[in-house]
């Protein structure tokens, strides 16, 4: 069983780690079973957010304008992680965007991981809700709050180890390393010539876009594009 590990959670603007971004990384450092250290901050999208993730999460786009980019964070995380496995609720959706956003740095970020949803699933009753809110209250676990990545962290890590020490002696296979598994590729920035059609197609059909153009990659400014010439047609 695995007492090490970096408990993380992500506030993201959607599910689609290759078309949303992360607004928020929280993640705590935690040494044979004890919480040593804590890591935290807001991570401007370059996008407006949805008035569903505002209420959802009570973020602001206020509280992101002034944040720094993934890309100016996303260093900072990887060495605070080390090379130790991460932890999380639904681990694997975390990972994919860090795993993304690390790609682009040119870093890597291969981890073993624990979920505490599938050991949620395994020792819960069928009837019971399983996301992270649910287990807590079914396993008497208080939440500092809800949808916040660093609050979110904590909840899983003391999710773990409460689920560790109640079924662990049992079902200590459980509790192991699973490999977590996403294939990602370098982004590539959208060219000059990119940019200028998609300001002359918002310009030309009275359009405004809740994204920063100037962040956008090659691959999103062209969804954009051909979902406006589909839609409003060309000039």
């Amino acid at each position: 069983m695995v007492s090490s590990y970096v408990a993380l959670d992500l506030e993201t603007t959607g599910l689609d780690p290759k078309k949303d971004k992360i607004m928020e990384i929280g993640a705590v450092l935690v040494i044979d079973g004890v919480i040593k250290d804590t890591y935290e901050t807001f991570v401007n999208p370059y996008r407006k957010l949805e008035e569903r993730i505002s209420m959802l999460t009570g973020i602001r786009d206020d509280q992101l304008y002034n944040a720094p980019g993934i890309e100016a964070v996303i260093g900072e995380f990887l060495d605070f992680a080390g090379n130790l496995p991460v932890l999380g609720h639904h681990v694997i959706f975390d990972f994919s965007f860090l795993k993304r956003a690390a790609v682009n740095a040119g870093r890597g970020f291969e981890r073993q991981g624990i979920d505490t949803l599938k050991l949620a699933r395994r020792f819960m009753p069928p009837e019971e809700k399983k996301n992270l809110k649910n287990a807590c209250e079914f396993f008497g676990i208080r939440q500092e709050s809800s949808h916040r990545a660093l609050a979110d962290s904590k909840s899983a890590h003391l999710l773990y180890q409460e689920m560790k020490n109640r079924y662990g002696s049992k079902e200590p296979e459980a509790f192991g390393l699973q490999p977590l598994i996403y294939k990602a590729k370098k982004e590539q920035p959208a060219s000059n010539r990119q940019k200028e059609h998609l300001q002359d197609l918002l310009k030309y059909h009275k359009i405004v876009l809740s994204v920063q153009t100037d962040h956008l990659s090659r691959n999103e400014i062209s969804r954009i594009t051909d979902k406006i010439i589909s839609q409003y047609g060309r000039i």
